[in-house]
C-alpha cells in the first residue's frame, strides 16, 4: 500500500512539473499577477500536500476563467520545498526575491511555517497557512485559515470527555512543534477538567516513524487499567499509515480505544484499508460528506480538475479555497495587489466557506469557522457525530497557558499580534 501510495505521488510530482511549465508558458509573454505555491511534493508530507498544490492550480485556473484579476491573469508559480525545513525557507526567498510573487499559498508542519515566518516579514510578503497548528502566534505577513487550539483540540477533547465518558488520555504526536505545543494546552486543559496526570499519557515520535509495534501495545496497557482510555493524535504525514495499521494488528477497536486525529484526513485514509478503522475519529472544520450545494460544486470542479472520480477533498483544502477568495476579494476591494494594501484590506473580508455559511477575516489574522467531528466509514469517508451549533473564532493564544492567556492580538487597530492585556503593552514585535 506504501508503494501503491509512493507511486501516487511520484505520478502527482509529474502532472505537477507539467502544468507548473504550461502556465509559466502560457502567461510569459503577458503581465501577470503571480502566486506562489509552497508546498512539499516529494519527502515524508509529500503524501498530504501534493493535493493541496493541486488545488491551488485549480483555484488559480477557475479564477482565470472567470477574467482573472484587475485585469490580469493570474500565474502560479510552483516550488517542492521536498519536506525539508530549511529549504522552505530558500523558496520562500526565492519565491518573493526572485519571483516576485504576490501572495504565498503553502506549508503544511509548523516546524515549515516557522521556518518561513522571518522571511515573510523581513521581505514582507503574503502567507496564507491552511492547516491546524498549535496556536501561539500572530504575524502581520501571516493568514491562518486552518483551525487554531480552540477551533479543533480542545473542543474534540470536550466531546470525547463529555459524549463519550474518557477518563485517560494517550496524547501521541509526531516530535515537531505543533504536537507538542498542542499537547502541552490539552494536558493544561485536561488538568484543569481535574484529570490526574497519572491518567495522561505523552508519546512523541520522529516523522516518517514506521514501527510502531511497541508503541501501540504500551498504549493498550495504559487503556487497560478499567477507565475508559481515549487517543489524541497529533502524528503527521506518512507515519499513519503503520501507525493505524498497527492498531489493526493488535485489535484495537474504536469500542476499545478511540483515536481523534487532528491530522488525518480523506486524503491519508485513501492510502489505508480502513475496513479496521471504522469507528475511529478525527476533529476538522469541513468533511467531504459535508452536504451543501456549495460543496458539491466544489468537489465536481475538483473531480474534472484532477481527472480522476477516485481522488477526494479534505479540511485543508477547503482553508486554501477560503484563503484563496479572501485573497482575491481584499485585492480587489483595495484595488491593487500591494501587500500593505491587502493587508489593510483583508480584515473583515467574508466569503463562503465548504459547510454551507461564510468566514470571516478576522483582527488577529486568523477566521471564523465551525468544528465537526466525524467516525471514519469502510469508505474512508466520514461521517459526522458532532459539530458545534456556531462558528468558532480562532484565538491566537491559548487561555490555558500562562504566558499566553493574557495575550490579544489585534493588527488594525493595535499594531501587535501579542498585546497583554494585564501589562497593557505590546511584548513582541510590531508592524513598522
Amino acid at each position: 500500500m506504501i508503494l501503491k501510495q509512493l507511486a501516487k505521488t511520484v505520478g502527482a510530482l509529474g502532472i505537477a512539473c507539467g502544468m507548473a511549465l504550461s502556465a509559466t508558458t502560457s502567461y510569459a509573454e503577458d503581465e501577470t499577477i503571480k502566486v506562489g505555491v509552497l508546498h512539499s511534493l516529494s519527502g515524508t508530507m509529500a503524501i498530504s500536500e501534493t493535493t493541496l498544490k493541486d488545488t491551488m492550480l485549480m483555484l488559480i485556473e477557475e479564477q482565470n476563467k472567470k477574467g482573472g484579476l484587475l485585469g490580469k491573469k493570474l500565474e502560479p508559480v510552483v516550488v517542492d520545498p521536498a519536506s525539508n525545513w530549511p529549504l522552505f525557507a530558500e523558496k520562500t526567498r526565492e519565491l518573493l526575491s526572485q519571483e516576485e510573487v504576490d501572495a504565498i499559498f503553502g506549508c503544511w508542519t509548523s516546524v515549515s511555517r516557522k521556518s518561513v515566518l522571518p522571511v515573510v516579514e523581513e521581505l514582507n510578503g503574503l502567507l496564507f497557512y491552511p492547516v491546524q497548528y498549535e496556536g501561539e502566534e500572530s504575524s502581520r505577513n501571516v493568514f491562518y485559515t486552518g483551525a487554531a487550539p480552540n477551533q479543533q483540540a480542545i473542543p474534540a477533547v470536550d466531546y470525547l470527555m463529555n459524549d463519550m465518558e474518557v477518563k485517560r488520555w494517550v496524547l501521541a504526536g509526531t516530535d515537531y512543534v505543533y504536537p507538542r505545543t498542542t499537547n502541552k494546552i490539552l494536558e493544561a486543559y485536561l488538568k484543569s477538567k481535574g484529570v490526574a496526570e497519572s491518567d495522561i499519557m505523552i508519546n512523541y515520535t520522529p516523522f516518517g516513524h514506521s514501527d510502531w509495534q511497541n508503541i501501540v501495545a504500551d498504549i493498550k496497557r495504559f487503556g487497560s487499567q478499567g477507565k475508559k482510555t481515549a487517543v489524541v493524535s497529533t502524528i503527521n504525514g506518512d507515519a499513519n499509515v503503520p501507525f493505524y495499521r498497527e492498531l489493526g494488528n493488535q485489535g484495537i477497536s474504536a469500542e476499545d480505544i478511540p483515536v481523534v486525529a487532528f491530522s488525518v484526513g480523506e486524503e491519508e485514509l485513501s492510502g489505508i484499508d480502513t475496513k479496521p478503522l471504522v469507528g475511529h475519529m478525527a476533529a476538522w472544520n469541513y468533511f467531504m460528506s459535508v452536504e451543501t450545494d456549495v460543496n458539491d460544486t466544489f468537489i465536481d470542479q475538483w473531480l474534472k480538475f484532477i481527472g480522476d472520480d477516485k481522488r477526494v477533498t479534505n479540511d485543508p483544502m477547503e482553508a486554501h479555497y477560503i484563503g484563496f477568495n479572501m485573497w482575491v476579494k481584499a485585492v480587489e476591494k483595495a484595488g491593487t495587489t500591494d501587500v500593505d494594501a491587502v493587508i489593510d484590506a483583508i480584515v473583515g473580508v467574508e466569503v463562503p466557506n465548504l459547510t454551507g455559511g461564510s468566514s470571516k477575516m478576522l483582527p488577529n489574522h486568523h477566521i471564523t469557522k465551525p468544528v465537526l467531528i466525524g467516525e471514519i466509514q469502510e469508505d474512508g469517508q466520514f461521517l459526522t457525530v458532532w459539530e458545534t451549533e456556531d462558528l468558532v473564532a480562532g484565538d491566537a493564544w491559548s487561555d490555558y497557558l500562562e504566558g499566553s492567556k493574557d495575550l490579544k492580538s489585534d493588527w488594525p487597530s493595535m499594531n501587535c499580534g501579542n498585546y497583554n492585556t494585564a501589562t497593557k503593552k505590546c511584548v513582541g514585535a510590531t508592524a513598522e
